[in-house]
């Protein structure tokens, strides 16, 4: 692994930054945390523009054909932002899915729009009962004479009220393994019998819906990829999805470093700056190695995915549970280094710890994964 950035790389860093400090300030993620959108069309217009939504995607397909490791350093300026809406959603998961399980002319129907920002697509696969495996997909897929009839309940989803379209996963038998069964759809969301309630939650930055499945008809073309083969596919679209959503996790923690050094050299007590005294100093240095060990081990994630290693898996498995805990611990950190003004709405670290808490336990938690 060459652990160093192209120059490519270190563009797309510094161009994403200067962006969304103009674009997306705090001002603007306040703004929107209190709409069910959480983005202005101008905003995910001029997201557009920049060419992020198609990095992972080919060329023939709308898309940069870029790899894992150039959309982990956007996610990472995106977490420094705690950048509102459903990129995350649209491109690391419905647009990831089709990708990785959709037929040439699925591709080629959805993917091209999903890269110029025309259409919103999300991932459906977790429920009620709040497991991230296959074992936790209990939703059912019946067939019929004309395609399959959806039920069940999908929780936590994001962004799907947003969507256009949404990929869910459903079990279309019971097979010799959990993962065995599983099959995928791709459901226009405003299909007869499916329902989207926007669900209140600690993080008002990331939208997350129900959705019900009240036995919903969908033709046997709406199947993505082989039937009861889903979970292959679907496992790659998580690991990408993880490792997207630690990078995200770093750079959100690291903003939360900055800070916190940035007023520790400027709060005076007892004659002195905070981060004078060795306990100010230790916590900070603390937090630097939390995150710079997620972040490597992170990076080496996307990296392993990228070259197809037998050992990824496992390489996510150690990022997420490496950022879980760095986040949920730098973020918390910072807003007792900030004294009583860290606890108030009007300070920006709310944001972060917010952001932290629920991306903790997306895609499983520290302990899931270890």
């Amino acid at each position: 692994m060459d652990i160093g950035f192209t120059e490519e790389q270190e563009l797309l860093r510094t161009s994403a930054r200067k962006f969304l400090e103009n674009e997306c300030p705090t001002a603007f993620v306040r703004q929107r945390m209190a709409e069910p959108a959480a983005m202005t069309e101008d905003f995910w217009r001029k997201l557009a523009e920049q060419g992020w939504f198609g990095i992972l995607y080919p060329e023939a397909l709308g898309g940069s054909g870029l790899g894992l490791v150039d959309m982990t350093v956007l996610m990472e300026e995106m977490g420094r932002a705690v950048m509102p809406g459903p990129f995350f959603s649209t491109v690391l998961l419905g647009g990831s899915a089709i990708l990785e399980a959709g037929s040439p002319d699925q591709r080629q129907e959805w993917l091209p729009r999903i890269a110029e920002g025309s259409a919103k697509v999300s991932l459906a696969w977790t429920e009620p009962n709040a497991r991230w495996d296959a074992a936790g997909i209990v939703a059912t897929g019946r067939e019929t004479s004309g395609g399959f009839m959806l039920s069940g309940i999908k929780l936590f989803v994001p962004d799907a009220h947003l969507s256009d379209a949404l990929i869910i996963a459903v079990r279309t038998r019971d097979g010799s393994t959990m993962e065995d069964g599983v099959s995928l759809f791709l459901v226009p969301k405003d299909v007869v019998g499916l329902a989207v309630t926007l669900l209140p939650t600690i993080d008002e930055t990331r939208k997350l819906c129900e959705v019900r499945l009240d036995n919903v008809a969908v033709p046997a073309m709406a199947l993505l990829g082989d039937p009861h083969r889903g979970w292959p596919p679907l496992a790659r679209v998580l690991d990408r999805a993880t490792v997207a959503l630690c990078a995200e996790m770093c750079g959100g923690a690291q903003q939360v470093l900055d800070m916190t050094t940035a007023y520790a050299k400027i709060r005076i007590t007892f004659g002195k700056p905070i981060g004078s005294y060795q306990g100010v100093k230790h916590q900070a240095a603390d937090m630097l190695v939390a995150i710079e060990n997620a972040k490597s081990l992170t990076y080496y994630a996307a990296w392993a995915l990228d070259e197809e290693l037998a050992e990824a898996p496992l390489a996510v498995s150690m990022a997420k549970a490496a950022a879980s805990d760095a986040y949920r611990k730098v973020a918390g950190t910072g807003i007792q280094l900030h004294g009583g003004i860290g606890m108030t709405w009007e300070h920006d670290l709310q944001l972060y710890f917010k952001r932290a808490k629920a991306s903790e336990v997306a895609f499983g938690d520290a302990t899931w994964h270890r």
